[in-house]
Formats: structure tokens, sequence, C-alpha cells
């Protein structure tokens, strides 16, 4: 059977704000600055005919549509190094202590009526640093096929290691050119339920299941640096992983 064709993904996150301090002998100064960590992920996506329409992390906690039924403009949702309390701690909960829609479950009901979700791995995906992405025991790790950790998940690997494929011919990661290359860490956490495709040392890389009508993948490292090495990311496999993965996703939605 053949995956769904290019269609509209969100993607939310891939950004950060930095702040610095400079001290030289007696004198201090500040430092600011803007990160964007999306730019090749997306430029890979659009070149395989994906319409993607990004959401920033400092945007994300207003602009991030609420509920499944805002998410249906979409095929499929990637959400990458976001931490929950930026989609869940809107102003009008945070500050004026109002009632507003939990994001994570409406995500989840849209991935169960049929949608794709994927979760790219980082240091606010996952469990991550410290613990503070915070999505163990939240609906998103109800929809995803594993059991995050609920504490500091980091896998650091300066050294480099080189992902095994798993299951090469399932439709998700099927055909694609070269070996793949070293990445520089990811996310740790436990398949409970789907297919683990791609591993890592003892660890799952990439593991996809349905979700009701739809279906979902956790991807434990990053698509961008620096758990994305200059290797990764000059692999002549990296657009087409990407477009495989996302078809596979998106192809809940046609049945």
């Amino acid at each position: 059977m053949e995956s769904a064709q290019p269609g509209r993904v969100l993607l939310a996150g891939e950004t950060w704000v930095t702040y610095g301090v400079h001290q030289k002998g007696l004198s201090t100064y500040t430092t600011g600055g803007y990160g964007q960590g999306h730019k090749e992920f997306v430029a890979a996506l659009e070149g395989a005919g994906w319409s993607v329409t990004h959401v920033p992390n400092h945007l994300a906690t207003e602009e991030f549509p609420f509920t499944a039924e805002e998410l249906s403009d979409y095929d499929v949702v990637i959400l990458s190094d976001i931490g929950a309390d930026t989609l869940l701690l809107h102003p009008a909960t945070f500050e004026r202590g109002e009632r507003t829609p939990n994001r994570l479950a409406e995500i989840s009901d849209w991935v169960s009526e049929g949608g794709g979700l994927l979760m790219v791995g980082g240091y606010l995906s996952f469990s991550g640093f410290g613990g503070n992405a915070g999505y163990h025991g939240t609906p998103i790790e109800q929809c995803l096929p594993v059991t995050m950790l609920g504490y500091d998940d980091r896998v650091e690997r300066p050294d480099g290691v080189v992902p095994q494929v798993v299951k090469p011919m399932h439709p998700a990661i099927a055909d694609l050119p070269g070996e793949w290359p070293w990445l520089l860490g990811y996310n740790r956490f436990e398949a409970d339920r789907g297919e683990v495709l791609i591993s890592v040392d003892s660890d799952p890389l990439l593991v996809v299941d349905a979700w009701g009508q739809g279906r979902a993948a956790a991807f434990a490292s990053d698509c961008s640096p620096h758990w994305g090495s200059p290797a990764f990311m000059q692999w002549e496999g990296y657009a087409t992983f990407w477009d495989r993965l996302l078809r596979w996703l998106a192809d809940g939605r046609s049945h």
C-alpha cells in the first residue's frame, strides 16, 4: 500500500532566546540573541513537497491551535524541542486563572481521529534536560508509543553513536540511501508498544504505532544541531528519511 502524498505540517518549537552576561575586569554588560534550529529541517520537508507552518517557541503559547478541530487543518503535527508548559500555560490560565483547553489532550484526541504526531528529540522533548520538558504522565506520553523517564533523559554522546536499523522494510524508513551517520546524543525512553524501527546502542531511536485511527512516532534524537551532527545534517538520506516518516504518519488520515 502506498503512503500518503505530502500534505500539511504544523511544526512547533526549534527556536530559543539567549541572554549572555559578559564581565571584563570591573565592567559587565549583557547581550541577547535569537536562535533558530528549524531551517534545514523545514527546507528538507518543503523540498519534498510538504507545506510547513512553523510556530516558534515564543509564539506557541498563544498561537498554537487550541482544539482538535483547529488541528484538522494539518496532516502531521511535529513537536520538536518545545516544553509541555509552553502549550499548557496560556496567559489566560497562568496570569488570570481562567479555564483553557488542555492542548496536549486535544493533540491526542486529534491523533485518535486520524492525525499524525511526531515528537523529535531535544533538551525540551520527552522528559528533557532536568525533566523540564514535562511530557511524562501527560496525554502526549499516552499517545506516543513510549514510556518516558520523568527525569533527565539525555544521553550525551560526544564520541558519536551510529544508529542501527532494526526493520529496514517498514514503509516509514524503507529505501533510505546510504548508511546512517553518527549522532551526538538522544533522549532515552522505553518502547512500550508499537515497533522499534531504529535503535541506538540498546535504546530505541525511532518507535512508531497507531493511536486510534491515527499514527504517532517518537524519534529520540534531533533534527538539527547539536545532537543532529554535521554528518546527519549533510546525509544524503536526511530529507528522504523525514519525508518517508511523515508520509507514513499522514497515511492514517486516508483510511
